[in-house]
């Protein structure tokens, strides 16, 4: 439905000056295939999921009061940007909560979309559509309670108009996860030379390292467009045992959550939460993906 009058939130974002990269769509497509293949080209995002989906539920969950255990992010929204084919979109899904995945490449979300039809559950809670973020912005203002942003922002062209796109699509106070790389000599030696030329667990060219983020950018662009940094911490990856762990040092990978600046007076997203009733309301560390 083409409208001669866009809003001007819509022009703002307009896709003529995109945040999504050409030359990143071309070296996704060749692989949109891949996705669920555990030993293959994306096994590193498939255990990636044993640290960031705890991450995610628990920093939500320490947000909420209440909450159902069987589903404990139920009545949660929660946009996954630069979805893939669902290997984040699906673990949140079981976990109860409400997950439109978005991603510019139509044959990720055709993977994507196969996939989640094999279980009727997630067929239910999981929507997912071929858009860019701006894309969505006119139709999704202040929409979500959660956005995932995870291994995204280090392929994206604009990172400072990503950034505002996730602003105007999330509720006062919600919730923004990123994961992502830092731009150290150190991430070039792992991340690229080892990861993608030596061992091969990334394909060769899947990251530039010109377009690698450090925390310190990051942080200051997410505060300086309306979000307060709740965490950052670092992540290994251990290529022998195909295993993440949380570390100290953000000098490779690092996962940051960020809250967006609620206005006075106005509940916070996890209210969502908070509403559904539940019989233990203590007994979070039990929760199992």
């Amino acid at each position: 439905q083409l409208s001669l009058f866009r809003p001007t939130v819509k022009r703002l974002f307009s896709t003529s000056h995109s945040s999504v990269d050409s030359k990143e769509m071309k070296k996704f497509q060749l692989l949109a295939h891949k996705w669920w293949d555990e030993e293959g080209e994306y096994s590193a995002l498939h255990s990636m999921n044993d640290i960031r989906v705890p991450f995610i539920r628990d920093t939500l969950l320490n947000m909420s009061s209440n909450y159902d255990l069987g589903n404990p992010l139920s009545g949660v929204k929660i946009l996954d940007v630069g979805c893939g084919g669902g290997l984040l979109s699906e673990p949140l899904g079981r976990l109860g909560a409400s997950v439109t995945g978005i991603d510019p490449l139509e044959d990720n979300i055709r993977t994507a979309d196969q996939h989640k039809s094999f279980d009727p559950v997630l067929a239910k809670r999981i929507q997912y559509k071929s858009s860019s973020l701006e894309e969505i912005v006119e139709d999704s203002m202040e929409t979500f309670d959660v956005i995932v942003a995870s291994e995204v922002v280090e392929h994206v062209a604009d990172l400072e108009m990503f950034i505002k796109c996730c602003s105007q699509v999330l509720k006062p106070e919600g919730s923004l996860f990123i994961t992502t790389i830092n731009k150290t000599q150190l991430s070039y030696v792992l991340g690229i030379v080892v990861a993608e030329k030596i061992i091969g667990i990334v394909p060769e060219g899947t990251h530039e390292w010109e377009k690698f983020v450090p925390p310190e950018e990051l942080e200051h662009l997410l505060e300086s467009n309306g979000f307060s940094v709740k965490t950052v911490n670092g992540m290994l990856y251990n290529p022998l045992s195909g295993s993440w762990s949380w570390m100290e040092s953000t000098s490779v990978n690092y996962a940051v959550h960020a809250v967006k600046s609620g206005t006075w007076g106005q509940s916070s997203p996890t209210e969502a939460l908070s509403e559904v009733e539940s019989e233990h309301p203590s007994a979070t560390a039990g929760t199992t993906v």
